[in-house]
């Protein structure tokens, strides 16, 4: 069937972070899609609403049944029930993970530019971030694998917390490079920490591996977090899932979260999330198709407006990395002058570290007038701020 992902939607004014702006801003930055929810979705959240109790729930069976159905479905791997844990979401689980599987000091080794929330859950905790910057080539980014194995070997770096799909470039990352990491990790006794919540939003035919489907001994030593929240733009709901394929990982981690107090769901997180993982292939299907349309629409119009500009080819996810290199050096200042110019809110791409003060990330989760307004809008901010500053060759 049909789904709409053309109608504008207003936003303004209910109580979303992402339009917390001003009444002529266009934001597109968080990620956080423009897009109403699966129908499934909407419709089990209506028959639980109007069940009118909402008491202390426990996760089912059948929550699981639905996960490891969906990875089945979608992704060519069935993790078995017993490797399963509901959180109450990836970002709180990663917090909890690193306190519980690292100790104060340690470094906690990443691949910059990444989320910048994996700062956060490290250094808030007190460890140390080690990154292994991903090298850019020119066309796509790669692993510098001699500096990742010296950093991996680092007495002190006892944890990896690695994004698979890769956010912000959008790398879908192959079977090989996968195992490669796991490997290393565990011939240095890393532990692996996979945030696969992007997974579903892969294009153009790539194919996300989940890192649980790696050989028995790199599977063990790691734990992946995946959730129906960037996939089917539910991130209110707080649901999520732990997939540990060993009985002791699951053993400590179970106790981190349930001291964290983060195992139990809400009344709406438990059918919502089995609605999106039973009834959304379809859905799901239709946004991908939409999300590579808005990203061949940023590509054509970036090529022929804006010169300066170079789109980095998203393999997953809506976001799009920008590289504004030749327009500014440091992409906090362009992106701020953007939106005061132009209303344009995008994510300047220091925050993300690594080569990061050279791009801005773009959400392109939206209907095209909006994604048209975006560019046109990101045009003009471009263009004035290289007529002030002009380029230098």
């Amino acid at each position: 069937m049909p789904y709409d992902f053309e109608t504008v939607l207003n936003r303004r004014h209910t109580n979303s972070v992402k339009w917390d702006v001003g009444a002529d801003e266009l934001p597109m930055w968080v990620a956080d899609m423009d897009f109403q929810t699966a129908p499934a979705i909407t419709n089990a959240l209506a028959k639980r609403a109007q069940f009118g109790v909402f008491g202390y729930e426990e996760v089912p069976t059948a929550y699981y049944q639905a996960v490891a159905d969906w990875w089945a479905s979608e992704h060519h791997f069935r993790p078995q029930l017993d490797w399963l844990m509901f959180c109450t979401g990836v970002v709180p689980a990663i917090s909890s993970i690193v306190r519980k599987m690292s100790a104060p000091g340690d470094n906690v080794l990443v691949q910059a530019p990444v989320y910048n929330i994996f700062y956060h859950s490290i250094e808030n905790n007190g460890r140390h971030t080690l990154a292994s910057n991903l090298v850019d080539n020119g066309d796509q980014y790669a692993i510098d694998w001699d500096d990742l194995e010296r950093k991996l070997a680092d007495p002190l770096t006892t944890m990896m917390i690695l994004c698979n799909p890769q956010n912000p470039i959008g790398i879908v990352w192959s079977r090989e490079t996968l195992q490669r990491i796991g490997d290393l990790c565990l011939r240095h006794h890393v532990f692996v920490v996979a945030d696969e919540i992007h997974c579903d939003l892969t294009l153009n035919g790539q194919e996300y591996v989940p890192f649980a489907s790696l050989t028995p001994a790199v599977a063990a030593n790691s734990v992946s977090c995946v959730s129906p929240s960037k996939t089917f733009n539910v991130a209110a709901l707080h649901a999520a899932t732990l997939i540990m394929p060993d009985a002791h990982v699951r053993a400590l981690i179970s106790r981190a979260i349930n001291n964290d107090e983060l195992a139990e769901p809400n009344s709406f997180a438990i059918p919502g999330s089995i609605a999106a993982y039973t009834d959304g292939h379809e859905w799901l299907h239709a946004l991908r198709a939409k999300i590579t349309a808005n990203q061949r629409q940023v590509q054509a119009f970036v090529t022929e407006q804006l010169p300066l500009v170079k789109v980095v080819e998203a393999q997953a996810t809506y976001l799009l990395w920008l590289d504004t290199r030749r327009v500014a050096t440091d992409s906090a200042a362009l992106a701020t002058d953007i939106r005061k110019r132009t209303g344009l809110f995008l994510s300047a791409g220091d925050v993300y570290r690594g080569d990061g003060a050279h791009f801005l990330r773009m959400n392109v989760a939206c209907p095209t007038s909006q994604l048209t307004d975006g560019l046109n809008r990101l045009k003009v901010g471009i263009d004035a701020y290289v007529a002030e500053h002009p380029v230098k060759d």
